[in-house]
């Protein structure tokens, strides 16, 4: 398993980094972390996708991204700064992540001076996805957000092969548009005439993903 975070470490600070995690196996519907928790450990996906989502004022839960094998979150535990968790994760699917402690991340850094800016990287494109986010927001129409939502999903669920299912429901996807579940059902069922995508209970199937692309391109 190759993570982005890691990339940028010299063989022997990756292993270093690897050395000091500890496994953590997640069934499907589980809760890694709680929004409002105590941030204590980064975590490393080594296998399944997971769910990023806040809560709302009306007591509903809005997904805001999904993760898969290479990303990483949790950033601000390993570098030592007291917070609660600004997200609750829950496992899509059955997952398994690698943890490092912020008490061992810190340690690390002492000796270490190269692994600490891992975390700096980490947060720096935190940022980046934020703005890019904003400025779609503020843009782009809510159907190209809904076709750039898919095309994403499509790659992390098939690598962007015809007929990737992917096993979110509307309301996952209004929330990684940033647009309402009707609207989100409104496109969907455009999308579904037009034969790019198929609507299932719980789950879309993308037939054409070539479409779907140029969609969210154009």
């Amino acid at each position: 398993m190759q993570w982005q975070l890691l990339s940028s470490l010299s063989e022997a600070d990756r292993a270093r980094v690897l050395a000091a995690t500890r496994p953590c196996h997640f069934d499907r519907g589980e809760v890694l972390v709680h929004e409002g928790d105590p941030g204590q450990s980064l975590h490393l996906v080594r296998r399944g996708r997971l769910g990023v989502r806040v809560s709302r004022p009306t007591g509903e839960s809005l997904t805001l991204n999904v993760l898969s094998p290479g990303d990483a979150f949790g950033e601000l535990a390993a570098i030592g700064q007291a917070h609660r968790r600004t997200a609750t994760v829950v496992a899509f699917e059955p997952a398994e992540t690698l943890s490092l402690s912020g008490t061992v991340f810190k340690a690390l850094c002492q000796q270490h001076p190269a692994v600490e800016r891992l975390v700096v990287r980490l947060l720096v494109e935190r940022v980046d996805q934020l703005s890019q986010r904003l400025i779609e927001a503020l843009y782009v129409g809510v159907d190209q957000r809904v076709f750039r939502r898919l095309c994403e999903l499509c790659e992390i669920y098939g690598k962007g092969a015809p007929g990737t299912v992917v096993p979110l429901t509307q309301d996952d996807l209004a929330g990684l548009a940033g647009a309402s579940r009707p609207t989100v059902n409104q496109v969907l069922q455009r999308l579904h005439l037009e034969g790019v995508v198929e609507v299932g209970r719980g789950r879309l199937r993308v037939l054409d993903p070539a479409a779907l692309r140029l969609r969210a391109t154009g």
